[in-house]
């Protein structure tokens, strides 16, 4: 009876790992973050602020920036507006464009 027992808890434990293991590879990790790319070209304020780390005041900065500079030719030009910071470009890079 205790042979019986240890193999069961031991098929119990090979099929939970088995289980686990198909759902890890079968569901892509970035699944919860992922966001399509914002261009930042031609982003609304509305649009801007859905962006972690932007408020109002940030997205406002940007738009005006933008008005008054003409288009961002790369990402990295977001550092040139006052409120932004190489923090929130490492944090965001992936999800910002300017295509």
């Amino acid at each position: 009876m205790k042979r019986w027992n240890l193999k069961m808890k031991r098929w119990n434990f090979l099929s939970s790992l088995i289980i686990l293991f198909t759902v890890l590879i079968t569901t892509p990790a970035y699944a919860s973050d992922q966001q399509p790319a914002l261009n930042i070209n031609n982003a609304s304020i509305e649009q801007l602020e859905q962006m972690k780390g932007i408020g109002p005041s940030k997205a406002q900065a940007i738009v005006e920036y933008r008005l008054q500079n003409g288009s961002f030719s790369q990402v990295d030009d977001l550092i040139k507006v006052k409120g932004i910071g190489q923090t929130f470009l490492e944090k965001n890079r992936a999800w910002l464009s300017v295509e």
